[in-house]
């Protein structure tokens, strides 16, 4: 079963990560961080802190975090000037299948004293990293891929935890954005990729480290720079100190953040997540131009892309199709009828502004394809004279092994079928996706993508990894390159 039964057709960043320093009564400010950063994961979350007098507190929580770290009592059971949190979805199973010691941060007790570690991403090599460690007597208390990390941890000689942590995340494949904390620092570690990402900002006389720069707006942090890829910041007192634990490599963030992860209000590598995504929908207006009246986005997601095609057509923009904006993840376990309903819950069309038109629906990708079959269903029975489906981002014909809840390839749309049987299996027509050249236009890339050696992450689209999924090889995945 899916985390949600409504949700069950869109790839799902796993985690978002947030840690501060020299800020008083910083589960305060983390809570708020975690907040605005609730889109990257709504399963669960945890904070930890660190008072001088009192130690290191911690609370792990289901559900989301204005339902459990706005509560008087739980914000003042974690005192201290440094903290450190995290936002979840898991890649498989709902609440009931998830134990709350898979809740991140996770704690460990060192020789040197305590640290906690809060991560955003997967690494790859996990299982092998895991079957080693146990054989060599390491018990392991969560299912979390990060808690190989706390082991290796454990088993270096180095003699301070960010020396530690350097020597962990050596032996470590994937992607991985890391905020880590000990008594008196707190630590941002990027992977030598840059996929996932980190920012820091600082408030104060304090520093903060967050996935995304709207969680440095939220508390009035000023955007400081993004944590370079393969970079480790040590921030103490003393300042931040930056270090290069890893061999230099060429940058490749997930290009998906663009199209969808991340809030349109972020911003990553001087470029506005929002203008990104209008941009898309100018490509896409160019690259596949339509006769229609009306150009719809299918909320929210969708809107930029949407206004974008709009402008760079002429064709008017409308908001054909409006959300419940209080159906939330925390909805009530839905019986069998009520979730027949599927999208309606979510989506209620504008049958007034629909009837008789010929309607450009703007998406930010197709997965499965069950949601897009019903929101045609759903615009045909208001009465409208054609339906034309535009997609934001190219077809998604593999899945993401880097910290992204993705179905398995066989039930992936695109995997299966060609844009033509796609169009014919949701029943609309026409049905057109944006190049991975426009897309990297759309992301500022003038040239479009450099085929020998690409600007970003983009595997979901091209089954290129940038790191072979090792753990997912010897489980059975098969690899574009051997299998095409």
């Amino acid at each position: 079963m899916l985390s949600h039964p409504f949700d069950d057709d869109k790839l799902r960043e796993e985690c978002g990560v947030f840690g501060c320093i020299g800020l008083e009564d910083a589960a305060n400010f983390v809570a708020l961080g975690l907040h605005a950063l609730q889109h990257r994961g709504q399963e669960a979350g945890g904070i930890i802190t660190h008072h001088p007098e009192t130690g290191f507190h911690s609370a792990h929580r289901f559900g989301l975090v204005r339902d459990n770290f706005t509560k008087t009592g739980v914000i003042e059971s974690l005192p201290g000037s440094i903290g450190i949190g995290h936002v979840r979805y898991s890649t498989a199973g709902s609440k009931g299948a998830t134990q709350i010691r898979d809740v991140q941060p996770f704690f460990g007790e060192f020789a040197m004293g305590g640290a906690a570690l809060a991560h955003n991403g997967n690494i790859t090599n996990a299982d092998a990293i895991r079957r080693e460690l146990i054989e060599r007597g390491s018990i392991f208390q969560s299912s979390s891929d990060s808690e190989c990390l706390i082991h290796l941890m454990a088993r270096s000689f180095q003699k301070t935890i960010p020396e530690r942590m350097k020597d962990a995340l050596r032996r470590a494949e994937g992607a991985f954005s890391i905020v880590a904390m000990t008594r008196t620092k707190l630590i941002g570690v990027r992977d030598p990729l840059g996929v996932r990402p980190l920012v820091l900002g600082r408030l104060h006389q304090g520093w903060v480290l967050a996935s995304e720069t709207c969680a440095l707006d939220i508390i009035g942090a000023e955007f400081v720079r993004e944590i370079a890829p393969g970079e480790m910041v040590v921030i103490s007192e003393k300042g931040v100190e930056s270090v290069q634990p890893f061999a230099a490599q060429k940058s490749r963030f997930c290009i998906f953040e663009h199209v969808y992860f991340s809030r349109p209000d972020s911003f990553f590598g001087g470029r506005s997540v929002y203008e990104t995504r209008r941009q898309i929908g100018v490509e896409l207006a160019r690259e596949a131009p339509v006769d229609a009246d009306m150009v719809c986005p299918i909320p929210d997601s969708g809107t930029p892309a949407a206004i974008g095609y709009s402008q760079e057509s002429g064709i008017p923009f409308a908001l054909g199709i409006t959300r419940n904006q209080y159906m939330g993840r925390t909805f009530i376990e839905p019986s069998q009828a009520i979730r027949s309903m599927g999208v309606r819950l979510k989506l209620n069309v504008n049958r007034a502004l629909i009837r008789g038109k010929r309607i450009i629906l703007v998406d930010d990708s197709v997965v499965r394809g069950t949601t897009s079959q019903k929101i045609k269903e759903m615009i045909l029975e208001a009465g409208a004279a054609e339906v034309h489906f535009r997609i934001a981002s190219p077809p998604t014909a593999w899945p993401c092994f880097y910290g992204v809840d993705t179905p398995e390839r066989e039930n992936l749309l695109a995997a299966n079928m060609t844009e033509d049987e796609m169009r014919d299996h949701i029943g609309v027509d026409s049905l057109r996706f944006v190049t991975l050249d426009g897309l990297y236009r759309a992301a500022g890339e003038a040239g479009g993508r450099d085929n020998s050696c690409p600007q970003y992450c983009d595997a979901c689209f091209s089954g290129e990894y940038p790191v072979a999924p090792h753990d997912m090889i010897e489980r059975g995945f098969t690899p574009k390159q051997a299998a095409e």
